[in-house]
């Protein structure tokens, strides 16, 4: 064995190590999946709100949108999600302790997902108890928040001004205004500050709320049209072409889109030069030793606020994408000029109708598959941090940054590295489905997180589809784009 392969050998050890530790963390992760479930059920609820609706037209789009028992959906769908962080609780906990401290860093992993899972648990008891008195249920309020006192801190805090406040006689504390405006938000501090008006007797202070709640409502409405309706039609349109598609193969088999075969790449490397590109290029340089060189740098990018974080991860992802460009032109420089249908880019092509309508097709398959990742994961299985932080983030500038790193650097990179460079190199050794389905699954995989494996599969299973029929990259790239804005665009609507 040569010197180079050696070391190849010892580097895929560490990736390996690094990767099945990284994916083994994330299992003990709650997903951002039944966060923005709870931020649109929160939206629901504001946009309900809305009773100056001008027409019938306006009535009917609202009754539709928000439903005709807002109060009762959304309390199944916070019991669902609270369902699911204890069922996570439970899973840490059982991890936890099949852990040997002294050998192993990893229970302060289990022990952080098991309070970032308490407190989203505690957070929801809170708002089920507020829904509970719209459903003048007082005796389930009282249960969601008797629980909370027995604790010290700002959950505990609420929890008790809440019993006074729906109490029999109320009691109404000093702080109980500053409590409720730091702690609630939306639909339900505007329940609780009405209930504290109305027992304080401060009338025109509960005008003012509704005149408040009334504007917020309408801008509810408008993003709940945005969030809940765009999709919902791209759906609707990206099953019309699976139809047509599917009709299409029906009558013409081999001459049809999906039916015809297609050609492999000419392939001028060996397997060792896919391996060290992926394994150097990708996963060592990009994944371990440019976070050991910016850690080692001594920037604190966390000081800097959102900014911060949002530059550090442009400056990451820059610096991984040029070196994972850089190895990987290295590596097939002595093989150039390269066979026909490598890397193409045409601008003057159809890669726009390619582009658009593989984003429409990828819809309702990737809500399907969701809907099926989530039953399985019952939310665990951790998300990208990104999800996260942008349903977080408010700051202009940070947002732009992220949409860049996102929506642009990402597509360029990965459709290069992926569907550009590993897709048609994979073809030399298995038939053209083989290689979409194997290129696909390590693109998942890079991601390192497992609940994201499944979807995100099927994601560049259609994204390699539309690269080979088209034979240009821009066409993933666009679809790539499409929906990382997509995402990006639904989060912020969410989470401002």
């Amino acid at each position: 064995m040569t010197l180079k392969r050696v070391v190849l050998s010892i580097l895929t050890g560490l990736v390996a190590l690094v990767v099945a530790s990284s994916l083994y963390e994330s299992f003990s992760q709650p997903q951002v999946t039944g966060q923005l479930q709870l931020y649109q059920s929160d939206l629901l609820l504001q946009a309900s709100e809305w009773d100056e609706l001008a027409g019938a037209e306006f009535k009917q789009l609202g009754s539709a949108l928000v439903g005709a028992k807002p109060l009762e959906s959304v309390a199944k769908q916070y019991g669902a999600v609270r369902k699911e962080a204890a069922a996570g609780v439970v899973r840490s906990q059982k991890q936890l302790a099949a852990q040997n401290d002294a050998i192993t860093p990893q229970p302060a992993k289990f022990k952080t997902a098991i309070a970032q899972q308490q407190t989203l648990i505690d957070a929801i008891d809170l708002k089920l108890g507020i829904i509970a008195t719209k459903q003048n249920n007082l005796s389930d309020a009282r249960q969601h928040w008797q629980s909370l006192t027995d604790s010290d801190g700002p959950t505990a805090d609420l929890a008790r001004v809440l019993l006074g406040l729906w109490a029999t006689p109320p009691v109404i504390t000093p702080t109980a205004e500053t409590t409720i405006t730091s702690q609630l938000s939306g639909w339900f501090q505007y329940r609780v500050l009405e209930q504290l008006y109305t027992l304080d007797d401060r009338s025109v202070d509960l005008a003012q709320l509704n005149e408040q709640e009334q504007a917020t409502a309408q801008s509810k409405l408008v993003k709940l049209v945005a969030v809940g309706t765009m999709p919902v039609l791209g759906c609707i349109i990206g099953i019309g072409v699976l139809i047509v598609l599917a009709g299409q193969w029906l009558t013409k088999r081999e001459q049809s889109l999906l039916g015809k075969a297609v050609s492999r790449w000419e392939v001028p490397w060996d397997g060792e030069i896919i391996w060290q590109v992926l394994i150097v290029g990708f996963f060592f340089v990009g994944q371990l030793l440019i976070p050991l060189v910016l850690q080692l740098s001594g920037l604190n990018f966390a000081a800097a606020g959102s900014r911060g974080r949002a530059l550090y991860s442009m400056i990451f992802y820059l610096l991984m994408s040029a070196s994972g460009i850089a190895v990987l032109a290295g590596s097939i420089w002595t093989h150039r000029p390269l066979p026909k249908g490598w890397f193409q880019v045409k601008l003057w092509d159809r890669w726009p109708l390619w582009g658009v309508g593989g984003y429409v097709v990828a819809l309702p398959l990737m809500i399907g598959i969701s809907a099926l990742n989530q039953q399985i994961w019952r939310g665990q299985g951790g998300n990208n941090p990104l999800l996260q932080t942008v349903l977080q983030e408010s700051d202009t500038v940070a947002l732009l940054l992220f949409f860049l790193t996102a929506a642009v650097a990402a597509p360029l990179f990965e459709e290069v590295l992926f569907r550009g460079f590993l897709l048609p190199s994979l073809t030399r050794y298995m038939p053209v489905w083989g290689a979409i389905l194997f290129s696909s699954f390590i693109f998942a995989s890079a991601h390192l997180s497992l609940s994201e494996v499944i979807p995100l599969t099927l994601l560049g299973a259609i994204l390699a589809w539309v690269y080979t029929r088209s034979r240009n990259l821009l066409a993933p790239m666009l679809i790539h784009s499409l929906w990382n804005s997509a995402t990006l665009l639904g989060l912020f609507l969410l989470g401002s």
